[in-house]
């Protein structure tokens, strides 16, 4: 069974805020003491944190479907609701965060980084909160806003200082196994390795990771073998080290082509040109393979890279290497540029920006209203209540919708949408003027709903007499 995952498909889901409240207060000797509706709770979030106990994705594997704790509704007695709960996912130390389409969303590097997958929805106002001096007893409440659902893709990318790349069997298991404590799986048949090795080494005062990348072979950019599968887990590394089999088996196979070959494959891959090289020419304990190095490290040196000649098994030449990889490892961290710590960053609201836009859609013949306070209001209104329905009009008006559908040309009667293509809600438009308390009804009722609408019923003959078949045979039959 696989133990060890780098890759996922992962649907979050965040909470649902609880619903607002329209409730009354009542007691003795008080049957109208108030509207007393609490405000509904808050959806949790859904939050990835990076755990550096953790090394693999399988959890999310065998359960891609996450989903956190919705808000609870408001009650009377201005009792609101409870939030939710957010949802904490644990990830490993170098994930990174990619959408569907494959941007990357977040680089999750560091113990305790968080990324917020998933917003949960804001808790609806009760009628309490809704009150004012013209609507002193609103009989509606706001409905809680629904929390934010995607689907996100989770890549592992090991956070190590050196990568060990080379053939099968060439002995990058056995080496990883002698400069540091972890303990690999070690045979003699290719693709022993099947997962990447992560070992800790300490030189002198150097302390620096090294893992060990399983799976190279022609054609692995391509998605030969494993390669491509662990080829992202040499991106964060500072050096690479070319494990050469000096003492292969194979009639025709080499070590200088050996690292041709790999070398072909990281240029494939690409992004990986910069990072210094270093030549390990392993199981020199062997004679043909003490022969074979000596034959061969003039030409390596010759094209400009640093060899060392090593034995895990005799554990002959690991002492250089090891002090080697942590000289180019503190190079290299010296070099990267100093961490400034956060600033918070003011972006005041531009003084001509209304916070909406409203742009004529010939297709659907349509005014599409798009902005953050008014998809947010539609989705928090309570369509079934004709208050509420007349409290949408009156917040839309204020904000100044009317006068810029107005601009727009828009005319009563036209159709109106508010929100996503996929997901907007279309009515007819009737200039309406500002709502006083004299426009109020009975609690639940808005007056202005009841009247008549003559454009929006000719708009509806016109669909009707377009779409009469006996008007089309008429049309093509005249006799």
């Amino acid at each position: 069974m696989t133990t060890f995952v780098d890759r996922v498909e992962l649907h979050v889901a965040a909470g649902n805020g609880g619903h607002g409240c329209a409730s009354v207060h009542r007691e003795k000797f008080k049957p109208l003491g108030g509207p007393d509706g609490g405000n509904g709770g808050r959806g949790g979030d859904v939050i990835l944190v990076v755990d550096q106990a953790i090394t693999t994705l399988l959890e999310y594997h065998h359960s891609p479907h996450r989903k956190a704790t919705n808000g609870q509704p408001g009650a009377g007695d201005n009792r609101s609701g409870k939030d939710g709960q957010d949802l904490v996912l644990t990830v490993p130390d170098g994930t990174v965060v990619l959408d569907k389409q494959g941007n990357v969303l977040a680089d999750l590097v560091g113990q305790g980084t968080t990324f917020v997958a998933g917003q949960g929805g804001r808790g609806g106002l009760g009628n309490a909160a809704l009150s004012s001096a013209r609507r002193k007893a609103p009989g509606f409440a706001l409905l809680g806003e629904p929390g934010e659902a995607r689907d996100i893709v989770l890549e592992l990318k090991t956070v190590a200082d050196v990568a060990l790349v080379g053939y099968p069997s060439a002995g990058k298991s056995s080496l990883i196994s002698v400069l540091s404590a972890a303990k690999p799986k070690i045979a003699d048949y290719p693709f022993t390795t099947l997962v990447p090795n992560l070992g800790v080494v300490t030189a002198g005062s150097t302390v620096y990771t090294i893992a060990d990348v399983p799976g190279l072979i022609p054609g692995a950019s391509q998605g030969r073998g494993l390669g491509l599968e662990f080829l992202r887990h040499v991106e964060r590394c500072s050096v690479l080290v070319h494990v050469l089999d000096t003492a292969t088996l194979e009639s025709d196979r080499d070590p200088v082509t050996d690292l041709d070959i790999i070398e072909e494959e990281l240029k494939q891959y690409g992004g990986l040109e910069d990072r210094p090289r270093i030549v390990v020419l392993n199981k020199i304990d062997i004679p043909d393979g003490q022969d074979l190095a000596d034959m061969i490290r003039p030409d390596l040196e010759a094209r400009g890279y640093q060899v060392f000649e090593a034995s895990a098994v005799a554990r002959t030449g690991l002492k250089e290497l090891s002090f080697a990889l942590a000289d180019i490892v503190a190079k290299a961290r010296a070099a990267k540029p100093k961490e400034e710590s956060t600033r918070i960053v003011l972006r005041p609201k531009a003084v001509d920006d209304a916070g909406f836009t409203v742009t004529y859609d010939e297709s659907e013949d349509v005014y599409r209203v798009r902005g953050e306070k008014p998809e947010r209001w539609v989705r928090q209104t309570d369509f079934n209540n004709d208050e509420a329905v007349g409290y949408l009009a009156d917040r839309l008006n204020r904000l100044g919708v009317e006068d810029a559908l107005m601009k727009a040309g828009a005319r009563a009667g036209d159709g109106v949408a508010i929100g996503a293509e996929d997901n907007a809600v279309v009515f007819d438009w009737e200039p309406t003027m500002m709502a006083g308390a004299e426009m109020l009804g009975r609690r639940g009722e808005d007056h202005r709903l009841e009247a008549p609408r003559p454009a929006a019923q000719r708009r509806r003959d016109r669909e009707a007499e377009r779409d009469d078949p006996q008007r089309e045979f008429d049309e093509f039959n005249p006799f």
